[in-house]
């Protein structure tokens, strides 16, 4: 990966890696939002992964054959680092990678285990992807805050009849 030029994002291609790995995985973010029928941009790929020492093991040799570096440079090999913050952003060489931990972020439920039962699952090449739950992604874009997890929570909870007005005033 060239330091000069960014990589094109291509997140499918870090899901596969993943997946080739074992890694156990919960897609949050732009892409879930996507999932769940919105359909906008993003830049990067967030992920909470287990947080056991063989799932981030099974990372560490995820994120090594994507070349994945620290945002700012720096090894992103060592399988402790995401214990030691809430946020890890990296870079690959298919983009950017955010890994949450979610014993430290505020804004996730209290477990793994509750936020992979409310996942829904998805396809990609026959293979599944866990995404976050509609009411998990809410409540994380609601305590973020930003404009764009506002906006995100405004298109995901529009009712049909928003949607038809919405569709009735661009046309």
């Amino acid at each position: 990966m060239s330091e000069s030029a960014e990589p094109a994002f291509d997140p499918a291609a870090i899901l596969r890696v993943l997946l080739d790995h074992g890694v156990e995985f919960i897609v949050v973010g732009g892409l879930a939002v996507q999932a769940h029928g919105h359909l906008r941009t993003t830049t990067d790929l967030d992920i909470v992964p287990a947080a056991d020492l063989l799932n981030l093991s099974r990372l560490s040799e995820a994120l090594a054959a994507v070349a994945a570096q620290l945002l700012g440079g720096g090894d992103a090999g060592d399988p402790h680092l995401l214990t030691r913050a809430a946020l890890v952003s990296l870079t690959t060489d298919h983009g950017r990678l955010d890994l949450l931990n979610i014993g430290l972020a505020d804004s996730l439920p209290t477990s793994y285990d509750q936020l992979r039962g409310r996942a829904v699952e998805v396809d990609l090449d026959g293979r599944t992807v866990a995404v976050a739950g509609l009411d998990d992604l809410i409540r994380m874009k609601r305590v973020v805050g930003r404009e764009v997890d506002l906006s995100d929570i405004g298109a995901l909870t529009r009712s049909d009849e928003q949607l038809r007005d919405q569709a009735r005033e661009s046309t």
